[in-house]
């Protein structure tokens, strides 16, 4: 299955259309079905995998860092890791905490040995840290840019001011610039429309929604009266109302005219909205893949994306 590379922001990166979740690697997949699902997503032709420093910390038994390491075992069985942009994230390992310059740098430095690999192609701010001067922290994730250590820097989950603030002082200080921007951001979640699309396009970042099926709940498994046996279900089941259940059958619609999974449907209409590269989903096993890859070369019509949008408005429930 091929599919055209697209370029993130102002980067040389070019990516595959859908990114690859690493969040479930060393926390609901162990790593044969890790190391499975990364080589059969790879020989589809994808090559941009999504990961932050703090997965999974939140599972019992888990420090942080075994998705990263999951991968680094991984990159480390092939010889071909410079086809692959890696993508993680610093600010929530239990070890390194925040956004401090200190920190950032020995984040990177950790996040590069449980890589397996001497550079960084796409490193995120995960979460603002307001404690911390945003020139300090610009200024880190630029210096490790002028040390090789990191190919381009990006944001998440940060307010379309706290952004604003951002790059007056990349501008000021001359900095690198980040080139991404990863929101939380799919059919069921779209503040991201309110605020933070305007400044995608103003300052040139590529979008990387994540969690871009809703915790699985764009899949069309979670049901009225069925019970999923998943750890992600009650992140999926709360948005199973009627706004969601209007969402799910307009999906089911859509996915007959095309003889696709709804799972790809959502993902296609999400790769079609401004300013989005490629959107984050994760497959536990290679089961789960053929749903999401089938969605890079799924084209929506124009009316099929509008009925989309209208089926998942809040609009909608405000005025039932």
């Amino acid at each position: 299955m091929s599919a055209p590379r697209t370029r993130i922001g102002s980067s040389d990166l070019e990516v595959y259309p859908l990114s690859l979740g690493g969040n479930v690697f060393g926390w609901t997949s162990d790593d044969d079905q890790s190391f499975a699902v990364l080589d059969a997503y790879a020989d589809a032709g994808g090559n941009f995998i999504d990961t932050a420093d703090g997965y999974s910390h939140w599972v019992p038994g888990n420090h942080g860092g075994e998705s990263e390491r999951a991968i680094g075992r991984w990159l480390a069985r092939r010889t071909d890791r410079d086809s692959f942009v890696i993508a993680t994230k610093v600010s929530t390992h239990p070890d390194f905490k925040g956004l401090a310059p200190s920190n950032i740098k020995a984040a990177a430095d950790a996040s590069l040995g449980r890589l397996q690999v001497d550079h960084l192609d796409l490193y995120y701010a995960h979460f603002d840290d307001p404690a911390i001067p945003l020139a300090d922290t610009v200024g880190a994730l630029s210096e490790l840019v002028d040390a090789g250590k990191v190919r381009a820097i990006a944001i998440s989950n940060y307010t379309p001011e706290r952004i604003d603030e951002w790059f007056a002082v990349t501008e000021r200080d001359g900095l690198h610039r980040a080139v991404a921007l990863q929101p939380h951001y799919n059919l069921v979640e779209r503040d991201f429309e309110n605020g933070l699309r305007e400044r995608a396009e103003r300052f040139g970042l590529g979008v990387v929604p994540y969690f871009a099926l809703a915790s699985g709940f764009l899949t069309g498994k979670y049901r009225d009266g069925v019970d999923v046996d998943s750890a992600r279900a009650a992140g999926a089941v709360k948005y199973l109302d009627d706004r969601g259940r209007r969402v799910l059958a307009t999906l089911d619609e859509v996915a007959a005219g095309h003889d696709a999974s709804v799972a790809s449907v959502a993902l296609a209409w999400l790769r079609e909205q401004p300013t989005v590269v490629a959107p984050i989903a994760s497959a536990r096993t290679v089961e789960q893949l053929p749903a999401l890859l089938e969605s890079v070369t799924l084209r929506l019509g124009a009316d099929e994306v509008a009925a989309l949008a209208d089926a998942s408005s809040a609009e909608d429930d405000a005025a039932a």
